[in-house]
């Protein structure tokens, strides 16, 4: 997603993220499955870390250091063993250039590990509200921010220079009582639209109304629980060691 022009209101990604610190640990299921992943993938790598960077909206790695802005990322060069973003980087305008500033900040033979939201994550909710809004409005708009797939995900992290890099998908499938339960956890992570093409106006109440009885109607189980299916993209690379002649 190397772009010229702005994707992402990031005052906004920030002030979500402020707003869901305090009841964070109540709607924390999906980043509790993709630290436990990251966690494992740290784990299999047999070596320590001496130095890491966490750079993720809710901190998970202990005695990890923090940066205020991974778009920008203003830190010391080749200072880090261990640099990891955990639901984050979907939130960069350009990704590709936070990817670079994030190897130059590793040490040679350092290692990053990222899982973002990417993909086809809440096929079910977008296609929802976008139904629901042409059939009470006569008009769509853009509710959910555009994500990055798996295809590209690769080429940038070939283009930022990493070594061995290993870009995977895991999808996720997670089960709520309606719809509204689902925005709570969206919106309790700090998940909510801040795409600068988001609308503006006041969204009619019976948009969402009708898009919770789509999203029941097309997508329920037999117990009345609704899927909402989120695409993982796990991104891991090293800072080649230098060669010594």
């Amino acid at each position: 997603m190397n772009i010229s022009a702005p994707i992402f209101d990031r005052d906004l990604v920030r002030r979500h993220i402020v707003r869901a610190e305090a009841g964070f640990a109540r709607h924390d299921v999906l980043f509790r499955e993709t630290e436990t992943e990251i966690r494992e993938r740290i784990a299999d790598v047999k070596r320590d870390f001496p130095r890491a960077l966490d750079l993720s909206p809710f901190p998970f790695l202990e005695n990890a250091e923090r940066a205020p802005d991974e778009e920008t990322l203003s830190v010391e060069l080749e200072s880090f063993d261990l640099v990891v973003s955990n639901l984050s980087l979907h939130w960069v305008n350009d990704v590709a250039g936070a990817l670079v500033r994030i190897r130059a900040a590793l040490k040679s033979d350092g290692l990053f590990l990222a899982a973002l939201i990417g993909g086809e994550s809440l096929r079910e909710l977008r296609a929802c509200l976008m139904d629901a809004e042409l059939s009470v409005s006569g008009g769509v708009s853009p509710r959910l921010s555009p994500t990055i797939d798996l295809t590209g995900a690769g080429a940038l992290m070939r283009h930022a220079g990493f070594a061995l890099p290993v870009v995977d998908k895991e999808r996720v499938m997670l089960r709520y009582p309606d719809m509204f339960a689902l925005m709570r956890d969206l919106r309790g992570t700090g998940q909510t639209a801040a795409h600068l093409e988001r609308p503006r106006r006041f969204t009619r109440r019976a948009v969402f109304f009708e898009a919770a009885r789509l999203y029941r109607e097309r997508f329920g189980d037999s117990e009345g629980r609704i899927p909402a299916t989120f695409d993982i993209i796990y991104l891991h690379g090293w800072k080649q060691a230098a060669i010594v002649s």
